[in-house]
């Protein structure tokens, strides 16, 4: 009974903390028509509670980098690479010992995508990232993207 109880309380403990890296970012979706069949799929994110989210590329081994990883759509074509606009700040961090890249408070990441045909279709994923502050890191949080883009 008791290594019952130790492993509850373990892992509500752990799916607690996964849960609060979630938390302390919001994630916002929009569509963008920019030209025909073109549109940019904005997936912007408010940072809360003193914490960063880090860069596409966080610099160097150490902190999880923001990752975006899309479903395969047979109408959508990738435009490039996810851009990343926002106060990018490049800070040496004693943790990682080294200069990491960071955002706070806000960031807008923007994938542009072209439609093979003149219809309407979702636009999926995931975003995996990980959040941190001056005293600690929360555990990496993936979620879900999803928008419908087209005509």
């Amino acid at each position: 009974m008791k290594h019952f109880l130790c492993l509850a309380l373990g892992l509500y403990a752990f799916f607690g903390s996964i849960a609060q890296s979630s938390k302390q970012v919001q994630w916002n979706y929009s569509v963008k028509k920019i030209a025909d069949k073109t549109f940019e799929v904005h997936m912007s994110a408010t940072i809360s509670g003193g914490f960063h989210l880090y860069a596409q590329d966080a610099g160097g081994d150490g902190p999880l980098a923001t990752t975006f990883t899309f479903s395969p759509n047979p109408l959508v074509v990738m435009n490039g690479k996810v851009k990343e606009t926002g106060n990018l700040i490049s800070k040496y961090e004693s943790a990682w010992k080294h200069d990491v890249k960071y955002y706070e408070k806000s960031v807008d990441f923007v994938q542009v995508i072209k439609l093979k045909a003149n219809a309407r279709t979702d636009f999926a994923g995931k975003v995996e990232f990980m959040v941190c502050n001056d005293h600690s890191c929360l555990p990496p949080s993936e979620v879900e993207i999803k928008v419908n883009v087209g005509s």
